[in-house]
Protein backbone atom coordinates (compact mmCIF):
# COMPACT_ATOMS: atom_id res chain seq x y z
CA UNK A 1 0.00 0.00 0.00
CA UNK A 2 1.10 3.41 -0.83
CA UNK A 3 1.94 5.62 2.34
CA UNK A 4 -0.24 8.30 2.89
CA UNK A 5 -0.03 11.95 2.18
CA UNK A 6 -1.93 15.54 1.21
CA UNK A 7 -5.11 14.95 -0.23
CA UNK A 8 -7.74 17.47 -1.20
CA UNK A 9 -10.89 16.52 -1.34
CA UNK A 10 -14.47 18.69 -2.66
CA UNK A 11 -17.48 19.25 -1.72
CA UNK A 12 -16.49 18.71 2.07
CA UNK A 13 -18.79 20.31 4.20
CA UNK A 14 -21.58 17.72 3.93
CA UNK A 15 -22.59 14.11 2.65
CA UNK A 16 -19.86 12.05 0.49
CA UNK A 17 -17.48 14.60 1.14
CA UNK A 18 -17.69 14.75 4.69
CA UNK A 19 -17.09 10.98 4.84
CA UNK A 20 -14.16 10.71 2.84
CA UNK A 21 -12.58 13.55 4.57
CA UNK A 22 -13.03 12.05 7.67
CA UNK A 23 -12.07 8.18 6.47
CA UNK A 24 -8.89 9.56 5.55
CA UNK A 25 -8.03 11.82 8.31
CA UNK A 26 -8.54 8.25 10.49
CA UNK A 27 -6.28 7.03 7.99
CA UNK A 28 -3.19 9.33 8.48
CA UNK A 29 -4.09 11.53 5.53
CA UNK A 30 -3.24 15.45 5.66
CA UNK A 31 -6.37 16.36 4.29
CA UNK A 32 -7.48 20.16 2.95
CA UNK A 33 -10.97 20.07 3.32
CA UNK A 34 -12.83 22.43 0.56
CA UNK A 35 -16.19 23.63 0.08
CA UNK A 36 -18.42 26.97 -0.18
CA UNK A 37 -19.12 27.52 3.36
CA UNK A 38 -16.99 27.80 6.29
CA UNK A 39 -18.93 26.42 9.14
CA UNK A 40 -19.57 23.08 7.59
CA UNK A 41 -16.41 22.63 6.50
CA UNK A 42 -15.24 22.76 10.51
CA UNK A 43 -17.89 20.86 11.35
CA UNK A 44 -16.32 18.07 8.90
CA UNK A 45 -12.62 18.69 10.50
CA UNK A 46 -13.65 18.77 14.09
CA UNK A 47 -11.60 16.18 15.59
CA UNK A 48 -11.99 12.80 16.09
CA UNK A 49 -8.29 11.52 17.28
CA UNK A 50 -6.49 13.31 14.33
CA UNK A 51 -4.14 16.16 15.01
CA UNK A 52 -5.05 19.61 14.24
CA UNK A 53 -2.12 19.95 12.21
CA UNK A 54 -3.56 17.63 9.40
CA UNK A 55 -6.18 19.19 8.72
CA UNK A 56 -7.62 22.65 6.67
CA UNK A 57 -10.97 23.48 6.07
CA UNK A 58 -10.24 25.80 3.06
CA UNK A 59 -13.44 27.74 2.03
CA UNK A 60 -13.74 27.43 -2.00
CA UNK A 61 -16.31 27.75 -4.66
CA UNK A 62 -14.73 25.19 -7.69
CA UNK A 63 -16.82 26.87 -9.93
CA UNK A 64 -14.53 30.44 -9.79
CA UNK A 65 -10.99 29.99 -11.37
CA UNK A 66 -9.46 32.60 -8.57
CA UNK A 67 -11.16 30.68 -5.71
CA UNK A 68 -9.69 26.89 -6.83
CA UNK A 69 -6.20 29.01 -7.87
CA UNK A 70 -6.41 29.75 -4.19
CA UNK A 71 -6.95 26.46 -2.73
CA UNK A 72 -4.09 24.66 -4.14
CA UNK A 73 -1.86 27.85 -3.20
CA UNK A 74 -2.60 27.16 0.23
CA UNK A 75 -2.50 23.27 0.07
CA UNK A 76 1.47 24.15 -1.74
CA UNK A 77 2.24 26.65 1.02
CA UNK A 78 0.95 24.32 4.15
CA UNK A 79 2.61 21.78 3.10
CA UNK A 80 4.58 21.66 0.14
CA UNK A 81 2.35 18.82 -2.35
CA UNK A 82 -0.60 16.93 -3.22
CA UNK A 83 -0.64 13.94 -3.43
CA UNK A 84 -4.62 12.83 -3.76
CA UNK A 85 -7.30 14.96 -5.25
CA UNK A 86 -10.35 13.65 -4.76
CA UNK A 87 -13.38 15.55 -6.96
CA UNK A 88 -16.76 15.06 -5.34
CA UNK A 89 -18.31 18.80 -5.41
CA UNK A 90 -21.56 18.67 -7.45
CA UNK A 91 -25.28 19.45 -7.61
CA UNK A 92 -27.89 17.41 -8.87
CA UNK A 93 -30.61 20.50 -9.84
CA UNK A 94 -32.00 21.80 -11.74
CA UNK A 95 -34.51 18.80 -12.88
CA UNK A 96 -36.15 18.88 -16.32
CA UNK A 97 -35.55 17.65 -19.61
CA UNK A 98 -33.63 19.07 -22.17
CA UNK A 99 -36.16 21.47 -23.55
CA UNK A 100 -37.06 22.28 -19.72
CA UNK A 101 -33.62 23.32 -18.63
CA UNK A 102 -33.18 27.09 -19.26
CA UNK A 103 -29.28 28.12 -20.08
CA UNK A 104 -28.88 29.37 -16.38
CA UNK A 105 -29.22 26.07 -14.97
CA UNK A 106 -27.35 24.22 -17.89
CA UNK A 107 -24.24 26.24 -17.03
CA UNK A 108 -25.15 26.01 -12.71
CA UNK A 109 -24.26 22.50 -13.59
CA UNK A 110 -21.31 22.16 -16.17
CA UNK A 111 -19.79 25.06 -14.17
CA UNK A 112 -20.14 22.77 -10.99
CA UNK A 113 -20.00 19.08 -12.42
CA UNK A 114 -17.21 19.54 -15.10
CA UNK A 115 -15.19 23.23 -15.31
CA UNK A 116 -14.92 22.69 -11.67
CA UNK A 117 -13.53 19.19 -11.52
CA UNK A 118 -11.61 20.46 -14.74
CA UNK A 119 -10.35 23.52 -12.85
CA UNK A 120 -8.88 21.36 -9.50
CA UNK A 121 -7.57 19.04 -11.86
CA UNK A 122 -5.46 21.27 -13.98
CA UNK A 123 -3.59 22.86 -10.69
CA UNK A 124 -3.83 19.45 -9.03
CA UNK A 125 -1.24 17.96 -11.78
CA UNK A 126 0.72 20.93 -12.14
CA UNK A 127 1.69 20.28 -8.70
CA UNK A 128 1.90 16.70 -9.18
CA UNK A 129 4.59 17.10 -12.18
CA UNK A 130 6.46 19.64 -10.10
CA UNK A 131 7.26 17.94 -7.15
CA UNK A 132 9.46 15.64 -5.97
CA UNK A 133 8.99 12.67 -5.49
CA UNK A 134 6.49 13.43 -8.68
CA UNK A 135 2.82 12.16 -9.00
CA UNK A 136 -0.17 12.01 -7.46
CA UNK A 137 -3.81 10.22 -7.41
CA UNK A 138 -6.98 11.92 -8.88
CA UNK A 139 -10.22 10.64 -7.85
CA UNK A 140 -13.23 11.84 -9.84
CA UNK A 141 -16.79 11.01 -8.67
CA UNK A 142 -18.76 10.07 -11.67
CA UNK A 143 -22.33 8.11 -10.15
CA UNK A 144 -24.71 5.74 -11.70
CA UNK A 145 -25.69 8.55 -14.00
CA UNK A 146 -21.82 8.46 -15.71
CA UNK A 147 -23.85 5.47 -17.42
CA UNK A 148 -27.70 5.54 -17.49
CA UNK A 149 -29.92 8.35 -17.04
CA UNK A 150 -32.65 9.03 -15.05
CA UNK A 151 -35.44 10.39 -16.15
CA UNK A 152 -35.39 14.06 -16.36
CA UNK A 153 -31.56 14.45 -15.54
CA UNK A 154 -30.09 16.25 -19.11
CA UNK A 155 -27.91 18.29 -17.25
CA UNK A 156 -26.61 16.09 -14.36
CA UNK A 157 -26.49 12.94 -16.72
CA UNK A 158 -24.28 15.37 -19.67
CA UNK A 159 -22.16 16.03 -16.93
CA UNK A 160 -21.27 12.81 -15.41
CA UNK A 161 -20.79 11.08 -18.58
CA UNK A 162 -18.30 13.97 -19.06
CA UNK A 163 -16.35 13.40 -16.04
CA UNK A 164 -15.74 9.75 -17.62
CA UNK A 165 -13.94 11.19 -20.83
CA UNK A 166 -12.29 13.82 -18.35
CA UNK A 167 -11.02 10.68 -16.16
CA UNK A 168 -9.44 9.11 -18.86
CA UNK A 169 -7.83 12.03 -20.10
CA UNK A 170 -6.55 12.55 -17.32
CA UNK A 171 -5.22 8.53 -16.85
CA UNK A 172 -3.64 8.92 -20.21
CA UNK A 173 -1.68 12.05 -19.92
CA UNK A 174 -0.64 11.54 -16.57
CA UNK A 175 0.95 8.12 -17.45
CA UNK A 176 4.60 9.79 -18.51
CA UNK A 177 4.18 11.79 -14.94
CA UNK A 178 4.02 9.12 -12.07
CA UNK A 179 0.11 10.36 -11.97
CA UNK A 180 -3.34 7.71 -11.58
CA UNK A 181 -6.77 8.79 -12.21
CA UNK A 182 -9.82 6.62 -11.59
CA UNK A 183 -13.30 7.14 -11.06
CA UNK A 184 -16.07 6.03 -8.62
CA UNK A 185 -19.05 5.64 -9.15
CA UNK A 186 -22.37 6.14 -6.03
CA UNK A 187 -25.25 4.50 -6.81
CA UNK A 188 -27.83 5.80 -3.86
CA UNK A 189 -25.49 6.37 -1.17
CA UNK A 190 -27.24 8.10 1.71
CA UNK A 191 -26.95 11.43 2.14
CA UNK A 192 -28.48 14.56 1.86
CA UNK A 193 -28.95 14.53 -1.84
CA UNK A 194 -30.51 11.33 -1.89
CA UNK A 195 -32.55 11.70 0.97
CA UNK A 196 -35.89 11.83 -1.64
CA UNK A 197 -34.49 8.52 -3.15
CA UNK A 198 -35.77 6.34 -0.02
CA UNK A 199 -38.91 7.52 -0.63
CA UNK A 200 -40.01 7.78 -4.11
CA UNK A 201 -37.42 8.09 -6.78
CA UNK A 202 -39.30 8.93 -11.08
CA UNK A 203 -38.61 5.33 -12.87
CA UNK A 204 -38.46 5.09 -16.24
CA UNK A 205 -41.86 4.10 -16.68
CA UNK A 206 -43.23 7.11 -15.26
CA UNK A 207 -44.10 5.55 -12.29
CA UNK A 208 -42.28 6.87 -8.47
CA UNK A 209 -41.13 4.08 -6.51
CA UNK A 210 -38.90 4.44 -3.06
CA UNK A 211 -35.05 2.81 -3.71
CA UNK A 212 -32.82 1.46 -1.38
CA UNK A 213 -30.07 3.37 -0.45
CA UNK A 214 -26.49 2.32 1.79
CA UNK A 215 -24.50 3.96 3.90
CA UNK A 216 -22.26 6.14 2.84
CA UNK A 217 -18.81 5.30 5.10
CA UNK A 218 -18.64 2.26 1.99
CA UNK A 219 -18.28 4.74 0.18
CA UNK A 220 -15.67 6.48 1.72
CA UNK A 221 -13.67 3.32 2.34
CA UNK A 222 -14.06 2.44 -1.52
CA UNK A 223 -12.29 6.00 -1.90
CA UNK A 224 -9.64 5.12 1.06
CA UNK A 225 -8.64 1.78 -1.03
CA UNK A 226 -7.92 3.30 -4.25
CA UNK A 227 -6.39 5.99 -2.70
CA UNK A 228 -3.75 3.53 -1.28
CA UNK A 229 -2.84 1.90 -3.89
CA UNK A 230 0.80 2.28 -5.21
CA UNK A 231 0.83 4.28 -7.82
CA UNK A 232 1.78 1.69 -10.38
CA UNK A 233 -1.35 0.55 -9.54
CA UNK A 234 -5.12 2.12 -10.10
CA UNK A 235 -8.54 1.60 -10.35
CA UNK A 236 -9.66 3.02 -13.21
CA UNK A 237 -13.45 2.51 -12.40
CA UNK A 238 -15.30 1.35 -9.81
CA UNK A 239 -18.92 1.63 -9.19
CA UNK A 240 -20.32 1.08 -5.68
CA UNK A 241 -23.91 1.45 -5.16
CA UNK A 242 -27.25 -0.16 -3.06
CA UNK A 243 -27.27 -3.77 -3.58
CA UNK A 244 -30.87 -3.92 -4.70
CA UNK A 245 -30.82 -0.42 -6.46
CA UNK A 246 -32.86 -0.57 -9.78
CA UNK A 247 -29.98 -0.12 -11.78
CA UNK A 248 -29.17 -3.11 -14.04
CA UNK A 249 -32.28 -3.88 -15.69
CA UNK A 250 -33.35 -0.18 -15.40
CA UNK A 251 -35.68 1.25 -18.03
Amino acid sequence: MAATGVAVVTGAGSGLGRAITRELLSAGWRVAAAGRRAEPLQETVAGSGWPAEATAAIPTDVTVPDSVAALFETVGRTWGRVDLLVNNAGVFGPAGAVDEVDIDGWRQLVDTNLTGAFLCAHHAVRMMKAQDPRGGRIINNGSISAHSPRPGSVGYTATKHAITGLTKSIALDGRAFDIACGQIDVGNAATEMTQGISRGARQADGSLLPEPTFDARHVATAVRYMAELPLEANVQFLTVMATKMPFIGRG
